[in-house]
């Protein structure tokens, strides 16, 4: 007699956008993953649709609508009884937790962290701080010399952290995109390695040769406007990289696309300068392909870059910063440049645009790099093989983490006082 199929509720904090953020990409990488195993997905969203959202009904998941601070909720999960309940960031961790340890306590809540939150608003302070109190706008050697003592240090006295941290422990298993990240949880803020599984972006190795050294050209820079890491990366490229990338290519362009195009973003458009601002790529691949070199020069930011891994399913050498290549590569080389100043992205970015044999030789880097790290082959099962464990010893894993079942019993309580206040005062105004 076979077992009825699993049952897995995703709450998402946006509807999956996954040709707009990597954060949304790694998400439907996970639903692919479940999908092949034949489990049955409701995903729901408290979130509005956004212009760009995945159709994941095509795909045979359902979607539902939900309310923050709305008791239909309760009932939503009840009804539907899931086996496994994944909150795709913390703070929908925060919201819905309690409602479903409350109607559903046999449930495995997963929390799906994409990046540290924490880290990467920690390390935003940390370069406004820089940037406030230094003249030098092209030396960011600093910010790219930290060990992860110093990194606790900068978050540890965060409520950011501490909200995330808390959630970390309030769930039975959380998904790092990075071993770095995973390496600062258990190093610094001493998290139990169980409650962590590595689970980068999942990706098939690429069917076709990539386009040759011959048949492209300009620099690409790609990444969704509303990310500050990624904004932040756009004007230290107008301001410091790109001027001195045309000093030495003075009829080079770069092509900047995005997600969600704000007005002081295409204000910086000027075609005289080679800058150009491209909006939303239809088919990021495409222009990836396109392109010699991929520019990601990341001042902040956490987790592991979408940007990078299509650079090298698409064979594009990139040229990015410590904190842009931090926890995707291993001992191999970089598939391209790892810099920390302006004028060394600028001179890198150069010397493999013009040399064909380096150019080549970073696009095999690329390629080797895939086939290690990001097999979809190889994390989608152990993924998988990881759930299904961790439901089999459900109550023991509990037992072993008093620390979150004790956040659970006093956060939990608060927030669900707040809820129901909140509720109770929307349903006065009516």
């Amino acid at each position: 007699m076979s077992q009825p199929a699993t049952k897995v509720l995703v709450i998402g904090y946006v509807w999956p956008e996954p040709r707009s953020s990597a954060a949304s990409g790694h998400v439907m990488q996970i639903l692919e993953t479940f999908l092949q195993q034949g489990w049955q997905i409701t995903f729901a969203s408290p979130a509005g649709t956004g212009e760009h959202r995945a159709d994941l009904t095509a795909l045979g998941i359902r979607e539902v609508p939900i309310e923050l601070n709305n008791s239909s909720f309760d009932t939503f999960i009840s009804e539907l009884a899931p086996d496994i309940v994944l909150f795709d960031q913390f703070m929908i961790e925060e919201q819905f937790g309690w409602r479903v340890e409350k109607h559903c306590p046999d449930a495995l809540r997963v929390l799906e962290t994409s990046d540290l939150q924490s880290l990467r608003h920690a390390r935003h302070q940390r370069l406004k701080d820089r940037l406030k109190h230094s003249d030098d706008t092209n030396d960011f050697d600093q910010l790219f010399a930290s060990a992860l003592a110093e990194e606790f240090d900068l978050m540890a006295d965060t409520d950011l952290a501490k909200r995330e941290i808390a959630a970390l422990y309030r769930c039975d298993l959380n998904l790092m995109i990075s071993q770095v990240e995973i390496e600062l949880l258990v190093q610094q803020f001493k998290l139990p390695p169980e409650l962590l599984h590595w689970c980068p972006l999942m990706v098939e190795p690429p069917s076709a040769p990539a386009k040759p050294f011959e048949e492209r050209a300009h620099f690409l820079s790609i990444g969704n406007f509303r990310h500050a890491p990624n904004w932040d990366a756009v004007i230290w490229m107008k301001s410091s990289v790109w001027p001195l990338i045309r000093e030495q290519l003075p009829k080079a362009q770069l092509h900047i696309y995005g997600a969600y195009t704000p007005p002081k973003a295409a204000a910086l458009h000027n075609a005289a300068q080679g800058f150009h601002i491209m909006n939303w790529a239809e088919d990021a691949l495409q222009v990836m392909s396109d392109a010699r070199i991929c520019l990601a020069p990341l001042r902040f930011g956490a987790g592991i870059k979408g940007k990078l891994i299509d650079a090298m399913l698409c064979g594009t050498p990139s040229v990015t910063t410590p904190i842009g290549a931090e926890g995707m590569h291993t001992d191999q080389p970089w598939p391209g440049a790892v810099c920390r100043t302006a004028q060394d992205l600028a001179n890198a970015a150069v010397e493999i645009y013009r040399d064909e044999v380096r150019w080549q030789a970073a696009q095999s880097q690329g390629h080797a790099l895939l086939q290690e790290v990001y097999q979809q082959a190889i994390h989608g099962p152990a993924l998988i093989n990881k759930l299904l464990d961790c439901r089999a010893n459900i109550a023991q894993l509990r037992r072993n983490n008093f620390t979150g079942s004790m956040l659970r019993h006093h956060s939990h309580k608060s927030t669900q006082y707040m809820a129901q206040w909140i509720e109770a005062k929307n349903a006065n105004k009516q």
